[in-house]
């Protein structure tokens, strides 16, 4: 089943954050969301998530209206991963993790044999079984990344959120969970939507593409369709130039030269 928003305006007082916005993410892609600060990029991934309050429209997964649906509700849908930020220090890895179950358990709820079975998968895939016993203070920031994105996957969601993930780490890291990502999106038929900042990785991450400019969606389709020298420039105020990757012909941003 699709992701679909559907006319979705939220508001920030009397100022529109996002106006009418549609877009669709389908099972086995990755969807990426690009545009200038302010652009409405993380508005659109926590309203979506129910952080925000949706003024109109609808988030639709199949036949359920997200926004009707209790907190419970939604986190069996959504998995959710939010900008990097320090983890609780005094809870363990396999602690945190496991908070990703707490849809299926409630808060004061104890771990069933299938939440410890969900929780060990996730370490696993993201490759932290090792960790299960550290603090998170213990860990560096693709560490304590990789600790966040199992949490999501712990609620085995068909659709994971991602809000800038890869902010503040290095490039080894950024490219580890880029390609953990893409490759769990494939291996379990997952519904991605992720706010990016790098337009190169978009490129070589992404199926498709979302140009956000002043809440709205100006652009949808492929990497090559959507990062063009027109909409970048224009999104942007940036003059930039594009060549071709040799083997996989994405397009690459270059900044032009004076």
């Amino acid at each position: 089943m699709n992701l679909e928003i559907r006319n979705l305006t939220i508001r920030y007082g009397r100022k529109e954050a996002l106006s009418m916005l549609n877009l669709t993410v389908s099972p086995g892609e990755v969807v990426a969301l690009i545009g200038p600060n302010g652009a409405g990029k993380s508005t659109l991934i926590q309203g979506v998530s129910g952080l925000l309050p949706v003024y109109s429209g609808e988030v639709c997964y199949g036949a359920q209206n997200l926004t009707t649906l209790s907190n419970a509700e939604r986190a069996r849908i959504l998995g959710v991963v939010p900008q990097a930020r320090q983890l609780g220090g005094a809870f363990s890895v396999k602690q945190t993790v496991m908070l990703g179950r707490t849809a299926y358990m409630g808060w004061l709820g104890k771990a069933r044999l299938e939440d410890e079975v969900a929780v060990e998968w996730a370490m696993q895939q993201t490759g932290i079984e090792t960790l299960a016993h550290r603090r998170n203070a213990e860990l560096s920031g693709g560490e304590q990344q990789r600790v966040l994105l199992a949490r999501a996957l712990a609620g085995r969601t068909p659709v994971l959120l991602l809000d800038e993930p890869t902010n503040h780490l290095d490039l080894q890291h950024q490219i580890n969970f880029l390609s953990l990502v893409r490759t769990l999106t494939r291996q379990e038929n997952l519904a991605v939507l992720m706010a990016m900042h790098d337009l190169n990785q978009v490129s070589t991450y992404a199926d498709r593409v979302a140009l956000l400019v002043d809440g709205s969606v100006k652009a949808v389709g492929k990497p090559n369709e959507v990062i063009t020298v027109e909409n970048v420039g224009l999104a942007y105020h940036t003059p930039i130039e594009i060549i071709y990757h040799p083997t996989y012909h994405t397009p690459l941003i270059l900044p032009k030269r004076n």
